[in-house]
């Protein structure tokens, strides 16, 4: 239980360095605005994953991860001299596809009320006889 402990506040402390980096540190034109939204890292600490949340146009984002990716050799030489580990992990960026998910999800159900208040208008104005369909 305490090792799982260690790698939770590891991810944390990860994530909270690459975001330092990318704010003061990577000088790369090609990274807009990124926002790292969860870090992975393996039971034997040798890799992470880095989930970042890009804003922009598609080719804003690929042109992002084209500089994430150029950077990893700085980020993870970095990550070695900030943490303390024996071994410093090896580092991927991923794009983060949950904010685009929840959005897709908010869009459905917002359409489902829509189609739903149509509904109810129309049967509620149909002259008094009302089915209930529960």
């Amino acid at each position: 239980m305490s090792s799982q402990l260690r790698i939770e506040k590891l991810q944390e402390l990860i994530k909270q360095e690459v975001s330092k980096m990318l704010l003061y540190d990577i000088k790369d034109p090609r990274i807009g605005f990124v926002t790292v939204t969860e870090v992975e890292l393996t039971g034997d600490l040798r890799e992470a994953t880095i989930y970042v949340s890009i804003m922009g146009n598609d080719e804003q984002i690929k042109d992002t991860m084209e500089g994430l990716q150029s950077a990893l050799g700085f980020v993870r030489r970095e990550i070695g001299k900030r943490i303390r580990l024996r071994f410093t992990p090896e580092i991927s960026f991923a794009p983060d596809k949950s904010l685009d998910y929840s959005e897709h999800i908010q869009k459905l159900l917002l359409q489902i009320e829509k189609e739903r208040g149509t509904v109810e208008n129309n049967t509620s104005g149909s002259g008094g006889e009302v089915e209930s369909g529960r």
